[in-house]
């Protein structure tokens, strides 16, 4: 009998553990808006003048400068918002940048260049990606744990600004 108990303890406790999910809950204040400062590697989550989060983050592999065109490698540099949310990503979870804006757009046909999108915070890395600082094509990217929270946090239509 005691050995069935102990088996059924068992069973239970590897059912528990598989039911982990990368959905984490927040309830806590607001996050009003989302600071990335780009020569620091720095990502803030802000309620107000307070910062309840802080992050390093890698960047685009051409840090230095504001997203010009498509494939560039730059960060954008600028003010947007949070638009979108993708649980299925390919970088583990990720929330979208509304990059390119008119300004964006404007600028890149100028250069005769689409001026690209697809920006987001995203996790880490994959297998296969370069293992070097500022290795995205233009993303943020925070560690796989990190995303889990800032996830929970921030919210669609939530301010982003990014300074060089």
């Amino acid at each position: 009998m005691r050995i069935i108990k102990t088996l059924i303890l068992i069973a239970v406790v590897a059912t528990l553990g598989a039911c982990t999910t990368k959905f984490k809950t927040y309830h806590g204040p607001e996050v009003t808006r989302v600071l990335i400062f780009k020569e620091q590697r720095k990502l803030y989550l802000m309620h107000g003048d307070k910062a309840l989060k802080m992050y390093d983050v890698d960047l685009g592999f051409a840090p230095t400068g504001h997203k010009s065109f498509e494939g560039d490698g730059r960060t954008p540099e600028g003010e947007y918002m949070i638009d979108r949310r993708n649980p299925n990503s390919a970088f583990y979870l990720s929330i979208g940048i509304s990059y390119p804006n008119m300004s964006d757009r404007v600028a890149a046909r100028a250069l005769g260049k689409p001026p690209g999108g697809d920006i987001f915070i995203h996790g880490g890395r994959r297998p296969g990606d370069p293992k070097r600082p500022d290795w995205t094509a233009g993303c943020i990217s925070v560690s796989n744990k990190q995303m889990r929270v800032i996830y929970s946090m921030v919210r669609n239509g939530t301010p982003i600004l990014i300074y060089p």
